[in-house]
């Protein structure tokens, strides 16, 4: 197939013009594959990690171990998506890393590398479902967090997100016409 630049383009959800490597609090939530469910399940109203799901939240909570000036705040696993306080606090802590040259999307970019690989070590070491092509959708919704109470509202809405799992459109059962499970 040729490549046609009007059918083939590739929208960014990314802020023209924002520098996405500035401090910052931002709210991101990252998708499986055609939202499949692999990372455990909602039994009542809390999420229980499978072995994938706890490898995804160890290797978020790896985050600030892994790139200096980035560090995580709330988060959640849930069935088929993550959700996540990402920090990127470069200038006020001093640490020498005010000249550093990773950004949001490249953060996420490398965390999903190295999930979709321990993931894809574990489907032959440990029999873990295998994923169809990619383990993660190719794109992320990321959310600049403006002020303290933007953040405590996204600190909420992160706690409470398996609560509300039965009304979640990221829920293969969710019916939005009756929004009761299928």
């Amino acid at each position: 197939m040729k490549f046609d630049p009007q059918e083939h383009h590739r929208r960014s959800l990314r802020l023209r013009g924002f520098d996405y490597s500035q401090d910052g609090a931002f709210f991101v939530t990252i998708c499986t594959q055609h939202r499949i469910c692999l990372l455990g399940e909602i039994v009542g109203e809390e999420m229980i990690l499978n072995d994938a799901g706890k490898m995804v939240q160890a290797a978020w909570d790896e985050i600030p171990f892994q790139y200096p000036g980035f560090e995580t705040d709330e988060r959640v696993v849930m069935p088929n998506h993550l959700h996540g306080i990402l920090v990127i606090q470069t200038k006020e802590k001093g640490n020498g890393q005010e000249g550093q040259t990773l950004s949001l999307p490249d953060v996420v970019k490398r965390w999903k590398t190295l999930t979709t690989k321990r993931y894809s070590d574990a489907v032959k070491k440990h029999r873990w479902p295998p994923f169809p092509g990619k383990l993660w959708q190719r794109n992320y919704y990321e959310h600049i967090i403006r002020n303290e109470e933007e953040l405590n509202h996204v600190r909420e809405y992160i706690f409470t997100n398996p609560l509300k799992w039965i009304d979640d459109k990221e829920n293969p059962a969710f019916d939005p016409h009756s929004k009761k499970p299928l």
